[in-house]
């Protein structure tokens, strides 16, 4: 990326924008103020300015990271608006980008969101709202719609996950088996919104 012309033009954007192409070239090791200040060519007090240290570069990180993803699920789900393609959709939006960025995933995965920082729960409410607008037109009580929620959210972050590690060593396609779970899964919603329980 390369350092800005001054050192005293650099901004949080600057080094956030550093870390993520540090991400991107090296891997989730390579998310630290040392690894990011020789990105940008200055010496680490520098970006300790901005960010205050390696906790706050990966909370900044992990915010701007959260914040691509839903730009792109957004582009990937379009105008859909039946619940079942757009969980389709937005399932395989998800892989799709966790198979692109895989280190961005897991930084975004791995970063715990609080409720109580405003920022962070604005991607909370983001991320609830978009998994509730797949899902809405099942009308879901409160309690089945958290149901939902968890159930959809460990199968799709599970597999991606077994992906990434290299568990997925039999021959039958991945693609394949990815497919057969979101049917599933869509088999799934319907049975827990039947009337009952």
């Amino acid at each position: 990326m390369g350092r800005p012309p001054k050192e005293k033009s650099l901004t949080p954007q600057d080094v956030i924008e550093a870390a993520i192409s540090c991400l991107e070239k090296d891997g989730e090791s390579a998310l630290g103020v040392n690894r990011v200040a020789r990105e940008l060519g200055i010496k680490p007090p520098a970006i300790y300015k901005h960010l205050d240290g390696n906790t706050a570069l990966r909370r900044a990180v992990a915010l701007v990271i959260w914040r691509k993803y839903w730009d792109y699920c957004q582009q990937e789900t379009g105008e859909l608006s039946d619940p079942r393609d757009l969980l389709i959709a937005g399932a395989r939006a998800t892989r799709k980008f966790a198979s692109s960025h895989p280190a961005l995933y897991k930084v975004m995965m791995q970063y715990q969101l609080k409720p109580s920082d405003p920022e962070e729960k604005a991607i909370i409410l983001q991320s609830l709202g978009n998994l509730k607008k797949s899902l809405q037109l099942y009308e879901l009580n409160d309690s089945k719609l958290i149901d939902v929620m968890r159930m959809v959210n460990a199968a799709i972050y599970g597999f991606i996950t077994l992906e990434q590690v290299g568990l997925m060593t039999l021959e039958h396609s991945p693609d394949k088996s990815y497919e057969v779970m979101l049917n599933a899964l869509v088999v799934a919603i319907e049975h827990i919104k039947t009337p009952g329980d």
